[in-house]
């Protein structure tokens, strides 16, 4: 008997035997990765994923999908972490190995605090491959000026790369969701491609400027900088948070003042 969707866990089961090896193929998993799928679900893609790398770790957080998962999922070693992936510390499931690689159809209730919780695990992660609804991945992926660029944009501009790869439509889906998918790379990026040295201020002027984005700077920063502070990091003031490019937040975050 399949295990049926729980609403509060956001499940919806992947189907589709194109879209399953269209997806398996962009991952191109091979024996010696150390590949993680967080929420295997009724194990779609774990089966062909297992059966390419020969191990494979899971984090599940409903245990009524675990044993059926086990009784589909027997070429090769599947080890399984029953476990919320908000909370679970990939870094020590890393130890002294080779860095993860992380798969998964991520709940869409829970996709932004999941991304960064990942965010805080990268030097453990080679690489991300995850389906979320497509509007949070184009404004993952967005350029400045648009309405789709905001606060998630810029914070995981100096994090990792984001790669669009294909859509998937809600019938690959049981119950379908109510929204298109987009199956997306994320590459962890070694060196920020910036000069970032305070995440913490980076984080308060974005999450200040996007709080009220219709507002120019001089009015969303006016707690933490004065216009003569921002046109010094070289910003107009006059200007509006979704026209700035994330290198000059972190222009922007170097002149928050300091507490003595």
């Amino acid at each position: 008997m399949k295990p049926r969707a729980k609403k509060r866990y956001g499940q919806h089961f992947l189907h589709d035997p194109g879209t399953i090896e269209r997806i398996v193929r962009a991952i191109a998993p091979s024996p010696g990765q150390r590949i993680v799928e967080v929420g295997p679900g009724r194990g779609a893609i774990t089966a062909p994923l297992l059966a390419a790398a020969g191990a494979l770790d899971v984090i599940e957080i409903d245990p009524d999908v675990i044993p059926p998962l086990r009784q589909r999922c027997t070429q090769g070693e599947l080890r399984v972490h029953l476990a919320d992936a908000l909370e679970f510390d990939f870094t020590a499931l890393r130890g002294d190995g080779p860095r993860l690689r992380l798969v998964g159809n991520l709940p869409y209730n829970v996709s932004t605090p999941l991304l960064f919780h990942f965010a805080g695990h990268l030097d453990a992660i080679e690489d991300m491959h995850f389906m979320l609804q497509r509007e949070v991945v184009t404004r993952m992926a967005a350029e400045p000026g648009g309405k789709d660029y905001g606060r998630l944009t810029v914070m995981l501009a100096p994090l990792v790369e984001v790669e669009p790869l294909f859509d998937i439509g809600t019938g690959a889906f049981s119950p379908p969701p109510q929204v298109v998918s987009t199956f997306f790379a994320l590459q962890p990026l070694r060196q920020p491609p910036f000069t970032l040295r305070d995440r913490a201020a980076y984080a308060k002027v974005v999450a200040a400027a996007f709080s009220q984005r219709r507002k120019t700077l001089r009015n969303s920063l006016g707690s933490l900088l004065s216009a003569e502070a921002i046109a010094a990091a070289g910003v107009d003031p006059g200007a509006r948070a979704e026209t700035l490019r994330p290198e000059q937040f972190a222009a922007l975050a170097e002149r928050i003042p300091t507490p003595d």
